[in-house]
């Protein structure tokens, strides 16, 4: 990495202390952009496309175009970022990115009303590009980030401080999108396209007003990380990208990473809809059963950062969350509409079962 430098034995304790609370806010708030946009990608997405009159069908292929675009951009940019280093470059431009086609996306068919064309097809197309771009600035951004930490700190600590922070303002995110979407929904209608496309692109530029001023903060507050190398192994060569794929550890952290992010991005998804149609609760519980799982995943991802973490206790940590999950889950399934308000208790476990298997999921790779 052309970002490496190398340290003796007596610089690298400077970077074996504890980082302060400011370093650990400026961190955590650097991916304030993605988590609000990605929260409001993935609950109001299709729900979007559909209203705006495309079918199911084509509003899925606008999804799994992002989707895919993500899965590959996230391997390269990877290998490009463990190669040439410069993690802010890539998270401002990747942040860039996001911004720009993000608004595209919420803000209407911009092709459409170049060329004044009402076509299905050419929605379909200009939404699909708008949203690999996104995912790919995504990508970008997400990659960097949680690649800083190992570089910034060798204090094992520091980087489930550093994780937690990220987490703790993530459910900052998520909270501020529902309350961006409550008030933009409480205020006007969407009676016709023209005024539910109003209405999106609203919460688009507020989240992308909002997320922008956080990136800002983080890119003036945060250091370019350099990776710290211990003077008695420099002279070990650069280990090829193909030799990961040789070890089991790669898959199993991989799978650990794809299950949590399942877990999360299913129920955040889904949730406030299953509440509304299976349970048939409150309209208001579509936003106070999401409201309360991020709160207490706040809540829990801060009191985490007190904690000395070592490896038997993240397992254990992320274990007890997994199992506070699958009680959950049952309890969901099996939950009657007769006693519909004992999903509120219920969204209390899943935010604290969030916040652990969170922390988990980005330390495993220390």
């Amino acid at each position: 990495m052309t970002s490496s430098v190398i340290v003796g034995e007596d610089e690298e304790d400077s970077f074996t202390k504890p980082l302060g609370r400011l370093s650990v806010f400026y961190y955590g708030v650097g991916h304030m952009l993605n988590d609000i946009t990605a929260s409001c990608w993935f609950t109001y997405l299709l729900l979007f496309l559909t209203q705006i009159g495309l079918s199911p069908r084509d509003a899925a292929i606008v999804m799994l175009s992002g989707q895919v675009a993500d899965g590959f951009a996230t391997i390269f940019i990877g290998e490009l970022i463990d190669r040439f280093g410069h993690f802010k470059i890539w998270h401002a431009a990747g942040s860039l990115l996001v911004a720009i086609s993000f608004s595209s996306v919420f803000g209407g068919c911009l092709p459409c009303s170049i060329l004044h064309s009402t076509s299905l097809t050419i929605e379909t197309l200009s939404y699909s590009t708008f949203a690999a771009i996104f995912n790919i600035g995504w990508a970008a951004t997400q990659v960097s980030h949680m690649a800083m930490v190992n570089c910034i700190t060798l204090n094992s600590t520091s980087r489930v401080a550093l994780t937690s922070s990220r987490n703790a303002f993530s459910m900052v995110a998520n909270l501020g999108l529902y309350a961006i979407a409550l008030v933009v929904f409480g205020v006007s209608k969407a009676d016709t396209k023209e005024n539910t496309e109003s209405q999106y692109r609203w919460i688009a530029y507020s989240c992308i007003t909002v997320g922008c001023g956080f990136v800002i903060i983080f890119l003036m507050g945060t250091k370019e990380p350099r990776l710290r190398i211990n003077l008695r192994e420099s002279n070990r060569t650069r280990i090829p990208w193909a030799y990961w794929f040789r070890k089991i550890l790669y898959y199993q952290v991989a799978v650990v990473y794809l299950l949590t992010r399942l877990v999360l991005n299913v129920s955040q998804a889904y949730l406030a809809f299953f509440v509304i149609d299976d349970l048939q609760m409150a309209q208001s519980a579509k936003a106070l059963i999401p409201a309360i799982i991020y709160i207490c995943s706040f809540v829990v991802s801060v009191m985490l950062q007190e904690i000395p973490w070592n490896g038997k206790r993240l397992k254990a940590y992320y274990c007890a969350g997994g199992i506070i999950w699958m009680f959950c889950g049952v309890s969901i399934l099996l939950l009657p509409r007769s006693i519909n308000s004992f999903m509120y208790a219920i969204s209390v476990f899943i935010g604290i079962a969030n916040a652990l298997i969170l922390v988990r999921h980005s330390p495993s790779a220390t």
